[in-house]
């Protein structure tokens, strides 16, 4: 017989703590209550008014997006707001329409020697006696000028355009595969592709134009007739950066290579002469050029010697090496009734200009 409270015949088999015990692990928190959609009334309100014993809750309403949301919402509006400021108003992001690339405009003068051409079998005795006695060696002498941003364009796009200016000489002026005519894509690839055509077509059908010789891009030798007899070659010069609109920067370099040459396929014992060239170049960079680091080359002047005003200088440099003399005659004729044709021009090698042997 149960106790107090319990069932006559005892609690039943299977629960041991009673009813109540299963409902021991439901716990009805302050959340759960305010949660609920049916409320009970109190005592008094079922007195008072004979309402039912509970009520429909109405439901809960947020009040207005979470904190979180609000201030994403405000970041990206932020973030566009400058976007668009930036845009409309960054000093560096003038859209205009790209300026046609002009195409390349070449003269090569060769200098002819005053008599024969000195040389001895030693390089450096050669340059110590020569006006190149104080030139540095290779890219040394091309050092960048100091760099300023101008109007239109950042010190960076300065820097970049006489960077680029700088490779495209060295490039073409000192690679010895470049100078022995084995190669012309080291220099190809710096150019802008508006320009490519012409460069192609000027080493596939040279000619004395102003427009399509291979000497205009770079400088290469004759490799029948001479070879380097020393990779130290001798530069002095200048490169100068100034802007010539808004969209265009503009860099001109001037400068003087001297070459150590002997005749090609000779022994180490064989007599070396000195060859200069003089490239007075002009380069273009828009912006996109900027971006990509290449560039246009508009104008190219070039004075080399000692050459022979009668022989064609237009594909490759035929130098006049040690003991030898320019050939009697003046440059090679001109046809006043051609068009398009260029007036081959020829100047005099001073003895001034040569090594004192």
């Amino acid at each position: 017989m149960g106790g107090p409270g319990e069932p006559p015949d005892g609690a039943p088999e299977g629960t041991p703590g009673g009813g109540e015990d299963e409902y021991r692990s439901v716990v009805f928190d302050e959340s759960f209550v305010r949660a609920a959609r049916l409320q009970e009334y109190s005592a008094e309100e079922r007195i008072a008014d004979h309402a039912p014993a509970v009520r429909r809750r109405p439901p809960l309403r947020r009040s207005g997006l979470p904190r979180q949301a609000l201030a994403l919402v405000l970041l990206i509006a932020v973030a566009f707001g400058t976007a668009v400021y930036m845009g409309v108003r960054h000093p560096y992001q003038n859209p205009a329409a790209r300026r046609a690339v002009e195409p390349l405009r070449t003269t090569v003068i060769p200098l002819a020697p005053q008599g024969a051409v000195p040389g001895t079998a030693d390089p450096a005795y050669l340059y110590a006696h020569s006006p190149a006695a104080q030139y540095r060696i290779g890219a040394e002498g091309i050092p960048l000028p100091p760099s300023r941003r101008t109007a239109h364009f950042s010190d960076s796009q300065v820097v970049t355009a006489l960077t680029t200016a700088k490779d495209y000489i060295v490039r073409s002026s000192l690679y010895p595969e470049v100078l022995t005519g084995q190669q012309v894509r080291p220099v190809r690839v710096l150019l802008d592709p508006e320009q490519l055509d012409q460069f192609d077509e000027s080493f596939t059908h040279p000619a004395a134009d102003g427009r399509h010789a291979p000497t205009g891009w770079l400088v290469r030798f004759d490799p029948s007739r001479a070879e380097l007899a020393d990779r130290g070659i001798r530069v002095q010069g200048t490169l100068q950066a100034s802007e010539s609109d808004a969209s265009t920067l503009e860099v001109t370099a001037d400068h003087t290579f001297v070459y150590a040459l002997r005749p090609a396929g000779a022994d180490a014992k064989s007599p070396v002469s000195l060859f200069t060239v003089r490239r007075e170049l002009q380069f273009r960079f828009d912006r996109d050029d900027l971006r990509l680091r290449q560039t246009q080359l508009i104008v190219s002047y070039v004075q080399a010697g000692p050459l022979s005003c009668a022989e064609d200088s237009t594909n490759h440099l035929r130098p006049l090496l040690a003991g030898q003399t320019a050939r009697t005659g003046g440059p090679a004729g001109t046809d006043p009734y051609a068009t398009g044709g260029a007036t081959p021009l020829c100047g005099s090698l001073a003895a001034s200009a040569q090594p004192r042997v």
